[in-house]
């Protein structure tokens, strides 16, 4: 079974983003009879739902999971569902800055079309701590929630702490930064939260979920 996996590229002068060097870290240690494919998208509004797109089309996924770092989390969250709303408190890398816009006309809020329950008791089961989310901000992060929704194969996104391999994250404001908040995790539990995810969703597509 194929699954498709991607973080986000380093952001805001950092020279690490959370999200690619687990994605990265989990794509060198590979998950047992999974043909796993990596892919890291631009932290950007108008290029990085595309650039999700094209992989998808060119790997045909039976599964798809984005991630993404938020700087104020302190555990692993799926999240439940991405917001049809725009709303950027600093400039992506493009510059662009929309503030409380649409993605487009349809519904307000986009389901993650895997259990993300079942992801959660996924990593948990691996000793990494974890809850569901019901906001995945305003910023790509939540616009990718938006677009995995729509993909036609089962996806999710996935929330990770603003991990770093030394020192801490600079950039934090569009990732929901709250109050100097913390996390013991590091890359390598990031990773293996994420096996636990791919594993579960495995799981679910062979379920015929």
């Amino acid at each position: 079974m194929r699954v498709l996996i991607t973080g986000f590229e380093p952001f805001g002068g950092d020279a690490e983003n959370a999200s690619r060097e687990a994605v990265l870290r989990l794509a060198s240690e590979g998950v047992d009879d999974v043909e796993l494919v990596a892919g890291i998208l631009p932290v950007a509004f108008a290029t990085a739902p595309p650039a999700l797109r094209a992989l998808v089309a060119q790997h045909a996924p039976d599964a798809v999971l984005a991630v993404g770092e938020a700087g104020g989390r302190v555990t692993v969250t799926p999240e439940r569902h991405g917001r049809n709303r725009m709303d950027a408190r600093i400039p992506d890398e493009r510059g662009d800055r929309p503030r409380d816009e649409p993605v487009d006309d349809g519904p307000a809020l986009r389901p993650a079309t895997l259990d993300v329950d079942a992801l959660v008791a996924a990593i948990r089961s691996a000793r990494v701590p974890a809850e569901a989310s019901e906001d995945a901000g305003g910023f790509v992060c939540n616009r990718i929630a938006v677009e995995v929704a729509g993909l036609g194969v089962p996806a999710a996104f996935v929330h990770v702490p603003a991990v770093r391999s030394a020192g801490v994250a600079g950039v934090g404001g569009e990732t929901d930064a709250r109050g100097g908040r913390a996390t013991r995790l590091t890359i390598d539990d990031l990773a293996v939260a994420l096996a636990a995810c791919v594993r579960s969703a495995v799981a679910q597509v062979g379920a015929g979920h």
